[in-house]
């Protein structure tokens, strides 16, 4: 398992390599689909980092305060002193992730998430809206 620090500086390299520009609202939704991916091919959790619905979709919350600075803009640059090692496997799946939604607008990341039962279940929640491992790995394993 890695820390959610990790994954986000690098989707952040990833994208950055393929030229395309990535938002810490697009991030957000990107470490969400990993973490589902990870479910799915492991039956267990990218990070452990906690996640909680907000807004906009899915938030890592300690990823979203690390490059909040940039708002909606391109993040430029990724935290210092992160030492990104990461397996070839885990890599091939983080990448699938990706390309997968290289195209997708988004506004359209945050209406897929907002139609999922983790999302929806958090929101429904009067004080804690977290996320849970479950609860991804419920919708994303047990339904299909």
């Amino acid at each position: 398992m890695y820390s959610a620090i990790v994954i986000a500086n690098y989707i952040i390299e990833y994208e950055h390599s393929k030229n395309r520009m990535i938002s810490n609202l697009k991030l957000q939704k990107l470490l969400y689909f990993v973490q589902a991916q990870f479910f799915i091919e492991y039956d267990k959790p990218c990070f452990n980092d906690r996640m909680e619905a907000w807004d906009f979709g899915p938030v890592v919350v300690d990823v979203y305060h690390v490059y909040k600075y940039y708002g909606g803009m391109d993040i430029t640059k990724i935290k210092a002193n992160v030492d990104i090692n990461i397996n070839f496997e885990d890599k091939n799946i983080i990448d699938g992730v990706l390309d997968f939604f290289s195209d997708t607008p988004i506004y359209k990341l945050v209406d897929i998430t907002h139609k999922q039962t983790p999302w929806i279940l958090a929101m429904q929640t009067p004080f804690n809206k977290e996320i849970t491992h479950e609860s991804i790995r419920q919708y994303f394993c047990d339904s299909k």
